[in-house]
């Protein structure tokens, strides 16, 4: 994978952006090209010039570029198909990664100011954490789909942690999701304090919830200034156990965001069968019964995913794209989306209803 070294002083403003038009998209003839930032503590593979598997010393910092298909469609990372004899990546079909630059440290806090400055007023980021099975380049892709079909002209980051990126690294990925924490809580504080940006969005994916929120846990214990700091937290699919998410995480996070929104479905299989390995339902696992919480706004997602494990709805089902874009874009609460109310328990949730013909 191409790079080029960069140093720690702050870079030349990017080019002027015409009105109206995505700072984070640049539209060429064949295909549109997408930057998006990175941190990541995977090790960096010499040979192959990316980031694998393995646990690196500290973390890493970079933006790469990924091409974007003209006839990309919403909800779809397209990618190479035996199915139509496909058998390597060509950018005017597939989203595919052309360049990617490192950064030290204060080389991306400094890029990301840039881009905040030529943003004027919205001065907004998200930061995305994938979840389990996921290689980096998929990570990035992920995220600049998400950048793509949001049309968010904030600073798109994610933050990869070392999945191993196969279905047989379950319980591999448990234990590095785990051991991401401490660093995904300095990424998080150094974000929050020297970045520069103004509404910070916290987006996680199946296990990658694990991470934030055991990050976001100790962060608001150790640093209490930074209660409040972040927009919204955003919980999609959430791998973690449903009671322990509920007596022991959903508090500690209440109380420091007041802006919480969790998405989950009762046919999502990945989390069937996490529930299985583990032995108790999963948050993001409505089957038995949906996680309602106080300070939490949970939307039941179920039946927007059409693909064999319907997991990751909150990328690939329109409907579910449409209100992430209300919470980040307008800043829409549930009640002001359209969305249905319904009670479980002591508490109400939100259905999400598919997108009429």
């Amino acid at each position: 994978m191409p790079r080029r070294e960069t140093s720690s002083r702050p870079p030349l403003a990017p080019r002027p952006t015409p009105v109206g038009a995505n700072p984070n998209v640049e539209r060429e003839a064949a295909y549109a090209r997408v930057s998006v930032m990175f941190g990541t503590d995977r090790k960096l593979d010499p040979r192959t010039g990316s980031f694998g598997g393995g646990r690196g010393t500290g973390i890493s910092y970079g933006e790469v570029i990924v091409s974007v298909p003209h006839g990309h469609k919403t909800g779809e990372m397209e990618a190479p198909s035996l199915w139509k004899l496909e058998f390597r990546e060509d950018p005017r079909k597939h989203m595919t990664i052309l360049d990617w630059t490192p950064h030290t440290r204060l080389g991306f806090l400094n890029r990301v100011k840039a881009k905040v400055q030529a943003q004027g007023s919205s001065g907004s980021s998200f930061v995305f954490v994938h979840g389990y099975n996921v290689s980096f380049s998929d990570a990035a892709r992920r995220t600049a789909q998400i950048t793509y079909d949001l049309d968010y002209r904030g600073v798109p980051v994610f933050y990869s942690w070392p999945s191993q990126g196969t279905l047989q690294g379950y319980t591999t990925d448990e234990n590095n999701v785990q051991w991401s924490e401490a660093n995904l809580k300095r990424f998080l504080t150094d974000f929050a304090q020297k970045s520069g940006v103004k509404d910070i969005y916290l987006i996680a994916h199946s296990m990658g919830n694990r991470a934030l929120t055991g990050a976001l846990r100790q962060l608001f214990a150790e640093r209490p200034g930074l209660k409040g700091r972040f927009k919204e937290i955003i919980l999609t699919a959430p791998d973690i156990d449903a009671e322990i998410f509920k007596r022991d995480i959903a508090p500690a996070l209440a109380a420091g965001c007041n802006r919480i929104t969790l998405y989950a479905s009762d046919g999502d299989n990945a989390l069937l069968a996490s529930k299985k390995v583990h032995g108790y339902p999963r948050a993001g696992d409505t089957a038995e019964g949906i996680v309602v919480v106080p300070g939490i706004e949970t939307i039941d997602a179920s039946g927007l995913d059409t693909s064999f494990l319907e997991h990751s709805y909150f990328a690939t089902a329109p409907p579910v794209i449409s209100d992430i874009r209300r919470v980040l874009l307008d800043g829409l609460r549930a009640a002001r989306r359209g969305l249905e109310p319904h009670v479980a328990g002591t508490g109400s949730y939100w259905k999400l209803k598919a997108a009429r013909p």
